[in-house]
């Protein structure tokens, strides 16, 4: 019998598998690109949340975690914490990286960042070492749809090398109430769509095997999460607060 596969949830967890069908061929040009390249995988939808998704309602909780997020629910970015710094794009060019793992060897650590004390107030922008935008190779290992409306995906190394993934999070993020940046966030959703064909509700979707992709984005360090619990599945957890977020461009490749 073959091993399960290390990043995979517990058959516990599991709601239902999902065989997905044709990527569909959205209007625009990032969706277009996304769903050509897309690879046949299965989604395994799970019952998993993040210990501090609580602004469901419980009937909303249950219901999306087993079926995709309902149409009724909005596009629109619905957090408070750090709004500014999330509905913002890092200024400058994209800085290329070899992989998760080579970028997360290159960010400040945990320690230095909790030392500045960034605000979780809705009104804390960017500090000077999140203001770096970065593009690496990567594989979707699982996502989820969060209050805020964000998609949170989990991305790491190839999951058959023999060697740590080097896990990190990032964010699709929800949409800002104003062009331009509602645009550029509008097209990475819809790109994210016809990658993964359905997308999450609230429960985490694993993705067997785990989808290549090329990733765009502004580094944020999530300082809600500086104490306590990190985000992400138990299988598949990264060890960083550091994020992608939010992607400015997600391609299957």
């Amino acid at each position: 019998m073959a091993a399960r596969k290390f990043y995979l949830p517990d058959k516990a967890d599991i709601l239902t598998t999902i065989k997905p069908a044709a990527p569909s061929k959205k209007k625009g040009v990032a969706a277009a690109a996304a769903a050509k390249a897309a690879p046949a995988f299965k989604i395994i939808r799970t019952k998993i949340l993040d210990p501090y998704e609580t602004e469901f309602p419980t009937n909303v909780i249950k219901a999306m975690t087993v079926v995709a997020a309902a149409a009724a629910i909005s596009d629109n970015f619905a957090g408070t914490a750090r709004r500014a710094a999330k509905l913002s794009i890092a200024p400058g060019r994209v800085e290329p990286f070899d992989g998760t793992g080579d970028l997360l060897d290159t960010l400040p650590s945990h320690k230095a960042m909790k030392a500045l004390h960034i605000s979780t107030a809705a009104s804390s922008n960017r500090v000077k070492e999140e203001k770096k935008n970065v593009g690496f190779d990567a594989w979707l290992y699982a996502a989820s749809r969060e209050a805020d409306n964000d998609f949170h995906l989990i991305l790491g190394g190839d999951p058959d090398s023999g060697d740590d993934p080097r896990f990190m999070n990032a964010e699709v993020s929800g949409l800002p109430p104003d062009d331009p940046p509602r645009a550029q966030f509008q097209d990475v959703r819809d790109s994210f769509a016809s990658i993964v064909t359905t997308t999450p509700g609230i429960g985490y979707d694993f993705y067997d095997p785990p989808i290549p992709v090329s990733v765009e984005g502004s580094l944020f360090w999530d300082a809600s999460h500086a104490t306590g619990a990190r985000p992400g599945p138990p299988s598949a957890k990264p060890k960083t607060v550091w994020e992608v977020h939010a992607i400015t461009s997600i391609q299957a490749r």
